[in-house]
């Protein structure tokens, strides 16, 4: 009768440590699973390869960057050529339920100067966009751009002061200019399309560069 009850009892522990064992592995599997980053890219044409063999943008570089790094993240691109802080205000909401992003990338303004918006509706539009990500729990990123001396020195101090002043105001992450290393040198046509606005396909690691440092922290 003994040996029944001490075979019965090593039989209930062995049971025991495999379910113990099991339940290690789902959560840790859970836990490996949450660590997962996931990056929503909202921007322009500078963002979505414009111009660009495909898989030749900053962007893409960014997930081959992180794979080399082995950074678990997975990159969503919702960047439209063309597209302004209104359209990317509208946009945003849906992305953020659709993705669930932990990190958002801004990449808009730009043509809100081509269009000679006003620059209190681009504040406004990225600042919501900000209040939105961080709402949700997601980290941002705000990618500040520069226009042309030819818009004039006070309109384009303000200009940049626009994404400073959002990253300042909502306490948040900002590369001060994208195209640092591209469109400040002393000839900016080297590394620019045809039509003088885009950067070729040898711009986008420079561009990817000036984002790396501040995303790799996030991160």
């Amino acid at each position: 009768m003994n040996e029944l009850l001490v075979a019965l009892n090593r039989r209930h522990f062995s049971a025991l440590a495999l379910s113990v064992a099991g339940l290690g592995l789902f959560f840790g599997s859970a836990q490996a699973q949450s660590k997962v980053k996931t990056i929503v890219v909202v921007g322009d044409s500078l963002s979505a390869e414009y111009g660009l063999r495909r898989g030749t943008g900053w962007v893409a570089l960014l997930e081959k960057r992180l794979a080399e790094q082995k950074i678990a993240a997975k990159v969503i691109n919702a960047s439209i050529s063309g597209d302004t802080t209104s359209g990317g205000r509208s946009r945003l909401p849906a992305l953020l339920t659709q993705h669930k992003p932990t990190h958002v990338i801004i990449e808009l303004g730009g043509n809100d100067a081509l269009r000679g918006l006003p620059l209190k509706m681009t504040e406004d539009n990225l600042t919501a966009m900000t209040d939105a990500a961080q709402k949700v729990g997601a980290q941002v990123l705000l990618v500040g751009m520069q226009v042309p001396p030819n818009y004039g020195a006070d309109y384009s101090a303000k200009f940049a002061s626009t994404f400073e002043a959002v990253a300042k105001a909502r306490k948040t992450q900002l590369v001060p200019f994208f195209l640092k290393g591209i469109g400040d040198l002393a000839e900016p046509l080297k590394f620019f399309q045809a039509d003088r606005i885009h950067p070729k396909e040898e711009a986008h690691p420079i561009m990817l560069d000036n984002v790396w440092p501040t995303l790799r922290k996030m991160l």
